[in-house]
């Protein structure tokens, strides 16, 4: 591409408007392209929550990609793997506000917990972001999220503190039921 057809297909806010609109049309001629599975795993350190005591790995799997793709949105999106998109930062949250509900209901209880790990997964069809259907919803479909915990406690109330966490833990009450959003526009 030359650089003035490189500005241009550039031209709306640093998109590559060609490239989005051939995955339009790609997607058009194959709805199976838009369906994407995004991917987080968890590791919590130590602590109550996000920053350095979890370390996260992200990885997107769809729209015809043989393997994993690394953050900032698969090729449809015109991503560039250069970190977390939107969607992913929800597989953050989660998995950071589940691990944190679960290690302070396990400390107040005094059980120790060594080591957690989740792995998160979410299903998401392009086609309602992009407003090519109606009947496919713009977010996630489902999301999945296992845990894998190492505590001084049997698996029975492992399996409780991962309940209370779920019942505690104000992103997945987010996530799980709607919430009133007011969004306003200001021009600048």
């Amino acid at each position: 591409m030359t650089t003035a057809a490189a500005e241009e297909a550039e031209a709306a806010g640093g998109v590559n408007v060609d490239q989005l609109m051939q995955t339009v049309v790609a997607i058009r001629a194959t709805p199976s392209l838009a369906r994407f599975t995004f991917r987080a795993r968890n590791r919590w350190i130590d602590g109550g929550g996000g920053g350095p005591a979890v370390r996260e790995v992200y990885e997107v799997v769809g729209g015809g990609a043989a393997g994993p793709a690394p953050g900032d949105g698969p090729a449809a999106l015109v991503g560039e793997a250069r970190g977390a998109n939107p969607v992913e930062f929800v597989l953050k949250a989660l998995a950071g506000c589940l691990t944190t509900s679960l290690v302070y209901h396990a400390a107040a209880q005094g059980i120790r917990i060594d080591e957690v790990e989740s792995h998160l997964e979410g299903d998401l069809d392009l086609q309602g972001f992009f407003g090519l259907s109606d009947d496919v919803r713009n977010g996630y479909e489902n999301l999945r999220v296992t845990f894998r915990v190492k505590a001084d406690a049997p698996e029975e109330k492992i399996r409780e503190l991962c309940d209370l966490a779920q019942r505690r833990s104000p992103v997945l009450d987010m996530i799980a039921n709607p919430v009133p959003v007011s969004v306003s526009v200001e021009k600048a």
